[in-house]
Formats: C-alpha cells, structure tokens, sequence
C-alpha cells in the first residue's frame, strides 16, 4: 500500500501530463527506459549540469538543492509545464515535511537558457497536499483513467501501450 510519504516527483508530473500514465507507472509498467526524450534529459544532467548535486530524499530526488535554500530541477524542454511547476512545488512540500526550510525552487530550461522562479508559499503549501491526494485517488482506482486525446501523447513511452490495446 501507497503512503503519502511514498509519492515521489514523478507520481506528480504524471499526474498533470495524464491521470492513466500515473495510474499505469503505480503499477509497475516503466517503458521511459526506450524513450528518446527521456534518454535526452539523462544525458543533458550528466554532462551539462554537472556541477550540480543531486538530493535523494526516498520517494523524490531532487536535481540540487542550493545553499539559499532553493530547489533546482533542470528541464531539456523549453517553456515551463503545469507539471514542472507541480513536481517543483512537490519537492519543496518533501523538504518542508522533513523540516528543511525551503524558500521554494528554482526551474532551469536548458532549450530556451530561461530560468523561472517558483516560491514556496503557504497556499503552494496546500496545493502540494491537493496534489498527493490526487494521486492518491488515481493509483488506487481499480480501473485505469480513459486514455487522452491522441495529440496530447506526442513522445509519450506509454503511448504504444494505451493505443495498441
């Protein structure tokens, strides 16, 4: 059984990119190993970011985590996601749980050399609990959520999965 102490950054991300892909990962079936996009950001942190260290806090590992109290997540792609905001946010709440204090984090998009601020507040604060009982709901449904709309699974590794059954 899933605690909440368990939902780690990538439950989140899922959740946001789509519910079955999170539903899916909760048990198991981890294809991100054959993907392209995933393979692209492993090599992008080992040879670009490499100054940075990284945080493993069990369920969540965090890309860096600076001296002013800041998370660092490091994205290949070029704009900022609703799901890198929550996976940013997530990891915050994580280190606000184990008492660290967090001034919030700090999202660097290597495509676009852009950077974007994210603090931590008392309502992001809440809105990290909404997330984890979200996920929560989702991985202990019995069923999987419908698959989304085929344009919205573009460069997904599940997307063989949910269009081939």
């Amino acid at each position: 059984m899933i605690t909440r102490e368990d939902i780690g950054g990538v439950h989140i991300k899922y959740l946001y990119h789509c519910p079955r892909q999170l539903w899916l990962y909760a048990r198991g079936f981890r294809p991100e190993h054959l993907n392209e996009s995933v393979e692209l950001g492993t090599a992008l942190h080992a040879t670009t970011y490499s100054r940075f260290s990284p945080v493993d806090l069990g369920a969540a590992r965090l890309d860096h985590f600076d001296g002013q109290a800041w998370v660092h997540e490091i994205k290949h792609s070029a704009r900022a996601t609703a799901a890198d905001r929550a996976q940013a946010r997530h990891y915050c709440h994580q280190l606000d749980r184990i008492g660290i204090t967090v001034e919030g984090a700090i999202l660097h998009y290597h495509a676009s050399r852009r950077t974007q601020r994210l603090p931590y507040t008392p309502e992001e604060h809440t809105r990290a609990e909404t997330d984890i009982d979200r996920v929560l709901e989702v991985i202990t449904s019995p069923t999987s959520p419908p698959r989304p709309e085929r344009t919205r699974c573009h460069g997904c590794s599940y997307r063989d999965y949910c269009w081939n059954s």
